[in-house]
């Protein structure tokens, strides 16, 4: 996949701002500081396109990224952050379990993990919250360069034996520094679109 144009279109915080023109969806969605900036800027090969942030639960919309203005990259705020107030973290819950279950552009659900830690719960719940929806997803493992390779395979031994992936399911480790994984995101993508 070649990546020519790069656009955020709009960022939105109720289903009747969504980009209208029926481009397949991809969305991204993890925990707070998981690194969905960087997977989104090494996916369209710029540096600070979409905005990292040292401060966890800065993704406070849902933002649409037209990529080659043929799909858009979905980033939708982290979760299981503490320092966003409860009545925030429903909000966003709601906002992104709203997406997730009525929008039909949705192709699959990039689910960004750290690759250095143990699953957390929220994980979990994710994972099975978009299973109980039948919702195709790929589990990326971002951060694998920080993961030593005798590590390597136990982490996604864990991995896997905590999520119980389902059939059709894909696990991908990433970095964001060394580009693992990048091409097989690119091949998910092309063969959804």
């Amino acid at each position: 996949m070649k990546i020519k144009s790069v656009d955020l279109t709009i960022s939105a915080i109720r289903r009747s701002q969504y980009p209208t023109d029926n481009k397949a969806e991809y969305l991204l969605i993890g925990r707070s500081n998981v690194g969905k900036s960087s997977f989104i800027n090494t996916l369209i090969n710029r540096k600070n396109f979409a905005r990292t942030s040292s401060r966890p639960g800065k993704t406070q919309t849902i933002n649409f990224y037209n990529v080659n203005d043929e799909f858009y990259l979905v980033d939708a705020p982290g979760y299981g952050y503490a320092q966003v107030s409860k009545t925030k973290r429903k909000k966003f819950g709601l906002m992104i379990e709203d997406y997730i279950i009525n929008r039909k552009n949705l192709r699959c659900v990039f689910l960004l993990i750290d690759f250095r830690h143990k699953l957390a719960n929220d994980d979990i719940i994710m994972y099975n919250f978009l299973k109980y929806y039948k919702i195709p997803t790929v589990v990326v493992a971002t951060k694998s360069d920080k993961v030593g390779i005798t590590l390597s395979q136990k982490q996604r031994n864990m991995i896997l034996n905590d999520l119980d992936l389902v059939v059709g399911d894909e696990f991908i480790t990433f970095s964001s520094i060394n580009k693992e994984g990048k091409e097989e995101i690119y091949k998910k993508i092309e063969r959804t679109m």
